[in-house]
């Protein structure tokens, strides 16, 4: 849903998307042949998009990948992207790649435990040669092509946007109040509490809650920003626009 009903606000294109999900995520979910575990902490993405795991090199994943017949085994990596706000319905897109795992000669392996103890498990880095890339925002999953992956680079708010939405919305709800005022009156009907629910550098989304539902909307920014040090002057336009509109939503909620 837009708050312009005869243009639909810019948004990241799906391998921007992707790369965006992939450099903010802290953990993902790995699934070969019959076995599945999930890491944190464990995986980098280098400028091209190409990633790697640095793994325990006792690990269970480390051993299949040693043992496979070519050297490499077929996984699928699951990355979830969940709003960092406390609202209903949290997943905001899933992020699944699929490929092969393989020993990667060239990267620096980091030595894996307890920095406390004398041995440390020595590591390994495992690289995932993708063949398939999907995106699902909840409308169905879609392919995104490797090229396309390759070309674009995570939006410049995705390491900042957990930090910047909480202190949004627990530190400034009138500032939200202010924002919701920007939505076009008729989405407004019925709305029980308002909570910012995306940031990137096209825009902010707001998530309006109703009694058993929810939608979202979009305010664009003016000019897209370059970095977070622009975010300010962005949400600071953003509210002096508001300021001049004339809408009020006093009973409406902008926190829990």
């Amino acid at each position: 849903m837009s708050s312009r009903a005869d243009a639909r606000p810019p948004e990241p294109s799906r391998a921007e998307r992707v790369r965006s999900v992939l450099s903010a995520a802290r953990s993902l979910t790995v699934t070969t042949d019959g076995y599945r575990c999930d890491l944190a902490g464990a995986h980098s993405l280098d400028e091209r998009g190409r990633l790697t795991l640095r793994l325990p090199a006792d690990c269970h994943l480390a051993a299949a990948v040693a043992c496979a017949p070519r050297g490499d085994l077929a996984a699928m990596l699951q990355f979830t992207d969940v709003a960092p706000t406390s609202v209903r319905d949290r997943v905001r897109a899933r992020v699944s790649l699929s490929g092969w795992l393989t020993e990667d000669g060239a990267a620096e392996p980091e030595a894996a435990g307890d920095g406390d103890r004398d041995g440390a498990v020595e590591g390994v880095a495992l690289r995932l040669d993708a063949v398939r890339a999907t995106l699902d925002t909840g409308e169905g999953a879609e392919g995104v092509g490797l090229d396309e992956l390759v070309l674009a680079g995570a939006d410049p708010l995705a390491g900042h946007e957990a930090a910047l939405l909480i202190h949004l919305t627990d530190d400034h709800p009138d500032a939200v109040a202010r924002l919701a005022r920007l939505v076009e009156p008729r989405h407004l009907h019925g709305v029980r509490r308002v909570v910012p629910v995306g940031l990137d550098r096209y825009g902010i989304t707001l998530r309006l809650e109703h009694a058993r539902t929810h939608d979202d909307v979009r305010l664009p920014f003016a000019v897209p920003l370059r970095d977070a040090a622009e975010f300010g002057d962005r949400i600071q336009a953003l509210l002096a626009a508001a300021h001049a509109c004339p809408r009020r939503r006093r009973s409406m909620h902008t926190r829990p």
